[in-house]
């Protein structure tokens, strides 16, 4: 029968290269995932005088007037604390709660990540229920929120309702209602999409921890009547009057003479698992009503994979908690817009009718016109229906639609303590709190799963790239072909932990089957540049960008990455004795700065050292389709040192003849130059030109010549704070990228994944 794990189980920690990877990317740089950063100017004495003594004198006077002014003089109200005791971490058990340190830091990760909300994990030492909420219930000056996660059950129920009766700010315990949220969000649009009206299905849960009857409970609340759910633990479904049930069960006692889970199933429209591995027996399925509904929710290994349940009954509608399947039950498509709605109204808590109106706001959004970027992530699912009931994690319209629809839930039940007047305009303050290219990289993640190509790895005899190379196929992006001596090659493999190197594809120029085509294709290509059939023949046995290229220029791989050991513009000459640009345009290349809520593309930053009008109006129509394609709509500045004539100079032609192939193109999107950083990008200065075409700041910024390009690139990746991806080249007849030789396994990881992708190509 039903094992009552919340959340299956991922038999124990990683091994071998999963495990070396996953410890030195926790351990690189700063150790963990988080750091606290100031949101003030902290430069100068009067910075500091503001920020602590005498300055902060006011602000405390204003709050001990009046408590509600914490939200505006405090960073309280986007504050959430991700607490637990490590009673029940991930599958993994009761390992204590320094051991689930890891695990709350990367909630607190996906907080921000999602929903722009600060979030801070605190590990409480104690397996006492009492002592654990009297110490999280002192805290409630500090915190916005509380999210309780990884807490045993029955302890998690005995503190959750405790805090929640105590303390006048949020709680929940995301392991009960996140996976109720989202499973309530799936089943209503399986029930839609079967005909079914929810009065009128019966359901059999297996599973009686914390997660399942959180989602029992809210189930029943929109709208499966209580008599119609038989609920299961290891010993069968729970009745009245069974003796070894807790109060908890008990509340979801029906009348019913099944005694085993197979019973119960019999013409039941909805299985709802949150056990273990292998609990529902395909022979059971077939014995369910017409189309049934099976969210087989065990973790990693569900109830009952889909497959088997589609041998026995194709009708089925499935969902699992798993990635690589259609319909993943996942948390964070609830946990941060829910909290991110209840902290903009302030609310009390989180009430059953904000998680009800969480639950059909997510339903709703898979029900709509599924964006291209989104239904690309999915592969052949386009549209809401059997393989496309919940909405994928990435879509990025869960901030605005489920955090609206939690606030407004949040103001009708009368939990708000501030009312939002303007929703339209709240809607779209939500939609502009996070940079767009973040969840377009996710989508791009998504799309070379969904596709995946053979890439390339030029160096693989080099850690960083051969590291790379074995995660861009343990990640399911693709198939990594290595480049490299073969016995070099294993080697490292062997040394960072892959038992199995046999398994991937090593191309050696000395023992390749393709030389003999390779060395013909080249000299073709070659012979009237001064080339002899001899020096051709080296280049392929010598050159691994030479040799890696013509596997790609032959078809043995779809893309190239390569850079680590020779500088951009060797490896670009290399790789320029076999590949060409596009017929009819040119190669460039673009850096791609990405902060919190903006992204910059930069560009030419690599190839062309001097580019002519013509070249500088094709980079910015191919660097504005990069853009689009990244999620942002393009405003394209020529940068100068001069804005519109101030000061004259005789390197501004170019830069205006760009401009005006441009007009004569009309590309559809903004664009203007020539013109100074400041005036392409500083909102004060951008008013003193009111006839310019830009509507804001700048977001692609064409440079008038590689020197200043590159420069510029270079100084911002040392020097600013935003993350730095590429240099990305484009305009390559094939998919190309060249990392820089600093660049560690996630740099090279990228833009293998782009190349793959063809977001830049």
């Amino acid at each position: 029968m039903a094992d009552e794990s919340d959340k299956g189980s991922n038999g124990g920690a990683n091994s071998g290269f999963e495990a070396r990877e996953a410890l030195l990317y926790h351990e690189s740089g700063r150790p963990g995932k988080i750091e606290i950063i100031a949101s003030k100017p902290m430069a100068t004495q009067r910075d500091l005088s503001l920020a602590y003594s005498p300055g902060v004198a006011s602000p405390v006077q204003a709050i001990a007037d009046d408590p509600a002014n914490a939200a505006k003089y405090t960073a309280r109200a986007n504050l959430v604390a991700v607490i637990s005791n490590g009673t029940a971490i991930l599958g993994m058990g009761n390992l204590g709660a320094l051991a689930s340190k890891p695990v709350m830091e990367g909630k607190a990760v996906l907080f921000k990540r999602f929903a722009d909300v600060d979030a801070i994990d605190l590990e409480v030492d104690t397996e006492d229920p009492d002592k654990f909420i009297e110490a999280v219930a002192l805290l409630e000056p500090s915190f916005g929120g509380i999210n309780l996660e990884d807490i045993a059950a029955p302890e998690c129920f005995i503190i959750e309702q405790a805090l929640r009766e105590r303390m006048n700010i949020p709680i929940m315990h995301d392991d009960q209602h996140g996976t109720a949220i989202i499973a309530a969000a799936g089943l209503i649009n399986a029930c839609h999409l079967t005909g079914r009206d929810l009065k009128d299905v019966r359901m059999v849960v297996n599973g009686a921890g914390a997660s399942a009857l959180a989602c029992t409970a809210l189930i029943k609340s929109v709208g499966v009547p209580h008599e119609n759910v038989i609920v299961c633990d290891r010993s069968g479904p729970i009745y009245p009057g069974r003796k070894d049930v807790d109060q908890w069960k008990s509340a979801h006692a029906v009348e019913t003479d099944a005694r085993s889970l197979e019973e119960a199933l019999e013409g039941a429209d909805i299985f709802l698992g949150l056990s273990a591995a292998g609990a529902l027996k395909p022979e059971w399925v077939e014995k369910m009503a017409d189309k049934p509904i099976i969210f087989a929710m065990a973790n990693p290994v569900p109830e009952i994979m889909p497959e088997e349940a589609k041998a026995v009954r194709p009708d089925a509608i499935i969902a699992t908690g798993r990635s690589d399947y259609p319909n993943q039950v996942n948390n964070v498509l609830g946990f941060p817009f829910i909290f991110r709605g209840a902290l903009d109204v302030r609310a009390t808590a989180i009430n059953e009718e904000m998680k009800i109106a969480a639950a059909h706001a997510i339903a709703g959004l898979a029900r709509e016109r599924v964006p291209e970027e989104v239904a690309a992530a999915y592969g052949k699912s386009h549209k809401f229906g059997t393989d496309y009931i919940i909405p994928a994690p990435f879509d990025p319209r869960l901030m605005e639609e489920v955090s609206s629809a939690v606030a407004e839930a949040a103001m009708k039940s009368g939990v708000a303590q501030h009312h939002i007047e303007d929703m339209d305009a709240y809607r779209l303050a939500l939609k502009s709190r996070l940079n767009p290219t973040t969840s377009v990289l996710t989508q791009v993640y998504e799309e070379a799963k969904a596709n995946p190509k053979r890439v390339v790895f030029a160096e693989a005899e080099e850690e960083v790239a051969l590291r790379a190379a074995i995660q861009f196929r343990d990640f399911g992006y693709g198939t990594p072909i290595l480049v490299g001596r073969t016995k070099a090659v294993a080697d490292k493999m062997h040394m960072l932990g892959i038992s199995d190197p046999g398994s991937f594809e090593i191309q050696n120029s000395a023992d390749s089957e393709h030389v003999p085509e390779m060395v013909e294709f080249l000299y073709k290509r070659l012979q009237r540049r001064g080339y002899t059939e001899r020096d051709v023949r080296r280049m392929v046995n010598q050159d691994r960008n030479v040799f890696a290229s013509l596997l790609v220029a032959l078809g043995h791989g779809d893309a190239l990455i390569s850079g680590l050991t020779r500088t951009y513009a060797q490896t670009a000459r290399e790789i320029g004795r076999v590949l060409d640009p596009k017929p009819g345009g040119l190669s460039f290349g673009i850096h791609m700065l990405v902060g919190k809520n903006h992204t910059t593309f930069l560009a030419d930053t690599t190839i062309n050292e001097r580019p002519t009008s013509q070249d500088l109006a094709h980079i910015a129509c191919e660097t504005a389709e990069v853009a689009r394609r990244m999620g942002h709509e393009p405003r394209v500045a020529f940068l100068s040192y001069s804005t519109f004539g101030n000061p004259p100079g005789k390197w501004l032609e170019n830069i205006r003849d760009a401009v005006h192939i441009l007009d004569k193109k009309q590309p559809g999107f903004e664009y203007e130059g020539e013109m100074a950083p400041d005036a392409a990008l500083n909102e004060k200065v951008m008013a003193l030109y009111p006839f310019s075409r830009l509507s804001g700041p700048a977001n692609v910024l064409i440079m008038p010549g590689l020197q200043s390009a590159n420069l510029s690139a270079k100084l911002l990746r040392e020097l600013g704070g935003d993350a730095t991806i590429g240099p990305m080249l484009v305009g390559m007849e094939k998919p190309v990228q060249i990392v820089p030789v600093t660049a560690n396994v996630p740099d090279v990881l990228t833009l293998a994944v782009l190349a793959a992708a063809g977001v830049v190509e």
